[in-house]
């Protein structure tokens, strides 16, 4: 009826939320007659409730605050990897190194390019992934990048001033020098937006070649010392939650459970079976 004020919650968001996608993503697969509302095809806009039933490619989906918890991985991505799920060239991916979600699939938070290493972020839920990559936010990444011959101050100002790039005008937030041997110079940099390839453009505006490129971080989050390439880690909660408070994100899932971010590594827990087991040899003994 006109004038009645919307309800709910539009369906792309909840399905981001519920970390099967990219808003953007999940808008092509409406599109697509993919998604299903109570059984009719969804169209784009609509907005549902936890007592809608969703089907995506016919299978039902669970409405978020049934998800077990928010959860962010800390990746670092090794050079040679790209950042898509399928390629058709058979080179690795990024995911193939992902542990498995039940229900869920991992959103990538950006992209690196093929020769770029470092860290990677991906999280289970769209809506957090879409806040920290929008301009908009001004996340900060730092870059650490090795370059090759003398770089000079007037340089270096007129990478922070801003520099005119094929899709507008592009600066670094900060430059600073990291030693170097001859004539390899280490530099890191600091950006607040995500464009294709803008660290490498931006150095080769004023001539220079970038030999070596590795993100360290990415807003409040560091890529771990003891992180070995192509090994991931769980977030812990303390650092999840500075995560959304740095893009105003308030999650409607709980905590990850404990049994979710343990390491492989921890040991499992003893069997009651045995501990009973030595309780009745005590007994039998006394009497």
């Amino acid at each position: 009826m006109p004038g009645t004020v919307p309800s709910g919650e539009k369906l792309h968001k909840v399905l981001a939320r519920a970390g099967l996608g990219s808003r953007r993503a999940i808008e092509d697969w409406i599109r697509a007659g993919r998604v299903q509302v109570n059984g009719e095809p969804a169209e784009i806009g609509v907005r549902v409730s936890d007592q809608d039933v969703i089907h995506v490619d016919g299978r039902r989906v669970r409405w978020p605050r049934s998800i077990r918890g928010l959860r962010v991985l800390v990746y670092h991505k090794p050079a040679g990897e790209i950042c898509t799920r399928d390629d058709p060239e058979g080179r690795p991916t990024v995911f193939d190194n992902l542990p498995k979600l039940r229900g869920q699939r991992w959103v990538a938070v950006g992209r690196l390019d093929v020769a770029t290493s470092g860290l990677l972020l991906f999280c289970n839920d769209g809506e957090l992934a879409n806040r920290l990559m929008h301009p908009s936010a001004e996340v900060e990444r730092e870059y650490a990048v090795r370059v090759r011959g003398a770089i000079g101050a007037e340089t270096l100002a007129r990478l922070q001033q801003g520099v005119e790039l094929e899709d507008g005008i592009a600066r670094f937030d900060s430059v600073t020098p990291a030693g170097g041997e001859g004539v390899n110079q280490w530099f890191h940099v600091v950006i607040k937006e995500g464009r294709k390839h803008e660290v490498r453009r931006l150095w080769a505006s004023q001539g220079i070649e970038v030999s070596r490129l590795i993100r360290v971080r990415y807003g409040n989050v560091t890529l771990p010392r003891g992180l070995r390439a192509g090994r991931h880690r769980d977030l812990q909660q303390a650092d999840v939650d500075a995560l959304c408070q740095l893009v105003g994100f308030k999650s409607r899932q709980g905590p990850a459970s404990r049994t979710e971010s343990r390491r492989k590594s921890s040991r499992p827990p003893k069997t009651r079976k045995k501990t009973q087991g030595r309780r009745r040899k005590k007994v039998v003994g006394k009497r």
